[in-house]
Order: C-alpha cells, then sequence, then structure tokens
C-alpha cells in the first residue's frame, strides 16, 4: 500500500522506522527487531541507507521482510550523495522486484574529504525524486528539518530547497526530530505561507539514555526545551528512570500532536522493540489499528 494512501485517512497513525546492521551477522537480529515491531500493527514500517556499501547493502533484504514477510508497508530509504545514477538504478530495480512502493528520497550527508559531486552523480534529493519518478510508479516522501537543515543559510533558504523538492514530484515529508512541538506548529505555519501543502508526517525520537540525547544535539544541533534539559539532568546517572520518562515525555510530545489535530507520527526506534511497544501501549485507546 501507497503511504500517501495511508495519509490521507483521518484515523491516528503511527509509524516506525529502524536501521540496517553493520555487519552481516546482525541481520538476523535486526530482523527479528522488524518482526517484533510488526506484532504492534504500525501504520507503516521504514528502514534507513547509509552510505555507498555498508549498511545501504541490506536496506533491501529488511525492506523485503517489512513487505513480505511481515505485511506491513514499507517505506525504503534511499540515499544518493554517495553513489553514481547508475548505482542508484541498481537498487531502485531491486526494490521494485520486492514489491516495495514507497521510498524516501533522501540527499544524505557529503562523506568528509570527498570530492562531490563527481560525473554522473546526484547533487540534491530534488533530482534523486526526478529520477525514481520516472523509473517506476512510486510513492515518494522527502526529509524536512523544523529547525532548518544545518547546511542552509537561513530558515527561508531551507524552505526555498524543500520547495523544489516538493515540485519534483514528492507525496509526502517528514519531519526530522524535534522535542519542542511548537517548533512543528510553527513550521507548519510557513509551510502554508510557502504553499506547501503535501503531509508532513512528525518525526519523534524517545530518548531513552543521556549518550543517546548528546550524539542528537552533536549532529542535528536540535533545541532542547528547558523541561527535557531537566529530565535529562535529573535522570541522566539513573538509567532505568532515565528509559521511562524518555518513554513517557515522547508519549506526551505524540499525544499532543494528536490533540492538535496531526493525525500521523513516525517514531524513531533506534530499533529498540520494547521502547517502541512501550509508547503504542500508552496510546493503546488513541491508535487503533484497524
Amino acid at each position: 500500500m501507497k503511504i500517501s494512501e495511508i495519509l490521507k485517512e483521518d484515523a491516528v497513525g503511527l509509524s516506525c522506522e529502524l536501521f540496517p546492521p553493520k555487519s552481516g551477522s546482525q541481520l538476523d537480529h535486526v530482523k527479528e527487531a522488524v518482526r517484533e515491531m510488526a506484532a504492534l500493527r504500525p501504520s507503516y514500517m521504514s528502514i534507513t541507507y547509509g552510505a555507498s556499501g555498508g549498511t545501504s547493502a541490506y536496506t533491501v533484504d529488511i525492506a523485503d521482510e517489512m513487505r513480505n514477510v511481515c505485511h506491513i508497508p514499507t517505506l525504503a530509504h534511499l540515499t544518493c550523495v554517495s553513489s553514481t545514477r547508475e548505482q542508484v538504478d541498481a537498487v531502485i530495480e531491486r526494490l521494485k522486484e520486492a514489491n516495495i512502493e514507497n521510498i524516501l528520497a533522501l540527499r544524505g550527508d557529503i562523506p568528509a574529504d570527498a570530492d562531490f559531486p563527481l560525473p554522473n552523480q546526484y547533487r540534491y534529493a530534488c533530482e534523486l525524486i526526478e529520477d525514481i519518478k520516472s523509473r517506476g510508479d512510486f510513492c515518494i516522501g522527502g526529509a524536512c528539518y523544523p529547525e532548518g537543515h544545518p547546511e542552509a543559510g537561513s530558515i527561508s533558504e531551507d524552505l526555498e530547497h524543500l520547495k523544489e523538492k516538493v515540485d519534483a514530484d514528492c507525496d509526502f515529508l517528514t519531519t526530522q526530530m524535534f522535542f519542542d512541538n511548537n517548533i512543528y506548529y510553527n513550521f507548519m505555519y510557513r509551510l502554508l505561507k510557502k504553499n506547501i501543502t503535501v503531509p508532513v508526517v512528525a518525526g519523534i525520537m524517545p530518548v531513552t539514555n543521556a549518550a543517546q540525547m548528546k550524539r542528537i544535539v552533536s549532529l542535528s544541533g536540535n533545541l532542547l526545551p528547558p523541561r527535557f534539559k531537566a529530565i535529562v539532568e535529573r535522570f541522566a546517572e539513573d538509567p532505568a528512570a532515565m528509559r521511562q520518562a524518555g518513554i513517557a515525555y515522547a508519549t506526551e510530545q505524540i499525544i499532543d500532536l494528536i490533540a492538535n489535530g496531526v493525525s500521523h507520527v513516525h517514531i524513531y526506534t533506534m530499533n529498540k522493540p520494547d521502547v517502541a511497544g512501550e509508547i503504542f501501549r500508552n496510546l493503546s485507546e488513541i491508535y487503533k489499528p484497524a
């Protein structure tokens, strides 16, 4: 099923994201996590894609597990920055063979000390979106950044690039994680002013340990509201308490979003079925899959 159709539904939707293993020896473990999360009956599941080689080699395998073994609508990420057009085309053909209908088209992070772009290489996600559209009847998603892309000179510049992706025929957007819902609400207002009207799925990450929080801030520069900072400062040295508080905070964010008319939320699970499971149970009377 195409995610664009899922997003048309009025009912509350919860989806889950996983990432592939770093080595083949861990593939069965990740597939087990897929099966455990599929048992929660999310609206759809997504699997990320690393730079050329490495974790990207397992993306299609795990997408196949989600779609054809667990029978969950599946979103496969496809990152183009480190790949030639021929390499991307080969991945698209494998996704077709696995009956994957949904692709999240991403430029990805430019590798350090890399010559970019090389001949026959993508520069922007909008180029990848156009190529995917020409290669099959896919539903295509794009990424968006409520706090602005780290490389953008301004919020206005970032929105111009986002408009280019949407104009390239992107069907929906998924946000980077945020920890203050007002950031999302303000972002949605800015999108309307830019006449960006495709569905926008809110991305939420439950933070269950302090080290995870430090990595997030260093990589993305997310704004941490005082309430969240207080949680981390209070419970950082107590892993069980930090885990419980992080799950509760993410649950509260999701409830607030749904109460304010945001029907679809994407959970960045960090491959933790137990954490995803607790959030789903917290929302058992709010999210009721058909």
